[in-house]
């Protein structure tokens, strides 16, 4: 009896898992008003399709995106304006990057990951979750993983990181650069 319910948790677990295998962060929360090394991790590609693509939209009041380069890939970044008027280390800052793209092949059977850095913006409030949109294309398939619902069963969650209150006594990263 307890072998079979072992391993009928562990084939629930495996469609779980199935089910689950979108492009995601690997840190789900941090602070206003720091840094923040975005991890996106992409786990497989479009219906069996290699990766050959990965955009990621920057959402308001993350400012400063630097994406960190990956052998073999391209990078192409997008400037644009701010919603509004931002402020980074006390001095106004009214556009940046809007959108990351990294090009080049990551066939289904791998798995790899995507960074970025960025600073969240004192503006952002504890408990908000900021999401950051991807479209994965490979080939001929795109999988759009750009829902901000905050639903878990949405058809294609966005990639999201909860606020938290920064932390206090000089950690947390305020104006220090990872």
């Amino acid at each position: 009896m307890k072998f079979s319910l072992a391993a009928g948790l562990m084939a629930l677990l495996g469609l779980a898992s199935t089910a689950q295998a979108h492009v995601t962060l690997e840190t789900t929360q941090a602070a206003a008003g720091s840094y923040y090394k975005a991890v996106l991790r992409v786990g497989h590609g479009c219906d069996g399709a290699a990766t050959t693509r990965l955009r990621v939209r920057i959402p308001d009041g993350v400012l400063a995106a630097k994406p960190q380069p990956k052998a073999g890939w391209t990078l192409d970044l997008t400037q644009g304006k701010y919603e509004r008027p931002q402020t980074l280390h006390g001095a106004p800052v009214e556009s940046g990057v809007r959108e990351i793209s990294w090009s080049g092949d990551l066939p289904d059977a791998y798995y790899d990951e995507f960074v970025f850095r960025a600073y969240l913006s004192d503006a952002l409030k504890p408990g908000q979750t900021v999401y950051f949109p991807v479209v994965q294309e490979c080939g001929q398939g795109v999988s759009r993983w750009i829902d901000t619902s905050g639903d878990p069963d949405a058809q294609g969650p966005a990639p999201g990181v909860k606020i938290v209150a920064p932390a206090h006594g000089g950690e947390g990263g305020h104006g220090h650069h990872p």
